[in-house]
């Protein structure tokens, strides 16, 4: 099949799964299928999913992922070395990124962004990772019940992203004056996923720029704190994990160029 036919294909069976879509048109236009597509994923719900559909969906993102462009890790260069790890910046998406685990800014329900084609990096990993990522994720918060901590870490298989693993964490939302309990937390996420990644024994893993954005965390504090717990991790543990962070802003790669220089 060529990446039309299962994209058609995926889109049709979107539409039939929901009776309120089922008389909807399939657009013509390549654009608009990819926009069509990656909303019906977006908002659909974990249920069963025959072989076929994931077969083809698999096929086709890997597909859309390759064409995108993949950076493995080994095509970088450290900006710095902290004990027995190294540290690394790369601007990009995180979801084009060859390393043994990325990190997720989830929110507390953890079943991903329900927003159609939200640009959120949450919204981009579940998009790409496939269907399957929100019905592992659904199942863990099932089991759980109830919604993640914030500061904590969950883990989980990457599917059909470049990378092996995606570390779930909820960042502290900042709302009004920046307070150390929000600080404490933002270093939380960091630290339960470096803990959890040695867990299972993860050799390089790539932080977003975790509460940045709509969770309004000042971008140059957040980083300085992801920084500084990394290096207190590399210094406490030995752990010569390979350590990226992850920007998509210019001024984030400022910040980060500045801290680590």
């Amino acid at each position: 099949m060529t990446q039309k036919e299962r994209r058609v294909f995926l889109i049709d069976c979107l539409l039939k799964e929901n009776p309120g879509y089922r008389t909807a048109r399939i657009p013509d236009d390549e654009r608009e299928q990819k926009v069509l597509l990656r909303s019906l994923m977006n908002v659909r719900v974990p249920q069963d999913t025959s072989e076929e559909f994931l077969r083809i969906q698999d096929e086709y993102l890997r597909e859309a992922i390759r064409e995108g462009g993949i950076t493995d890790l080994v095509q970088l260069k450290p900006v710095a070395a902290c004990g027995n790890g190294e540290l690394y910046i790369w601007q990009g998406d995180i979801t084009r990124l060859k390393v043994d685990a990325i990190v997720n800014a989830a929110n507390s329900a953890m079943t991903g962004c329900w927003q159609p084609c939200h640009a959120c990096i949450d919204n981009c990993i579940h998009t790409f990772a496939g269907v399957q990522l929100r019905a592992v994720c659904a199942g863990i918060m099932q089991k759980q019940g109830h919604e993640e901590p914030t500061g904590s870490a969950k883990i989980t298989p990457a599917f059909n992203l470049p990378c092996k693993y995606v570390l779930h964490t909820v960042g502290p939302i900042v709302q009004g004056r920046l307070q150390k309990k929000h600080e404490e937390e933002l270093s939380s996420c960091y630290r339960s996923c470096l803990e959890l990644a040695d867990q299972h024994k993860v050799r390089s893993i790539a932080f977003c720029c975790i509460s940045t954005g709509v969770f309004m965390f000042p971008n140059r504090r957040a980083a300085e704190i992801a920084v500084e717990t990394v290096r207190k991790y590399f210094e406490q543990t030995g752990s010569g994990m390979k350590v990226v962070f992850n920007v998509f802003k210019d001024e984030d790669f400022a910040i980060y160029s500045e801290i680590l220089s």
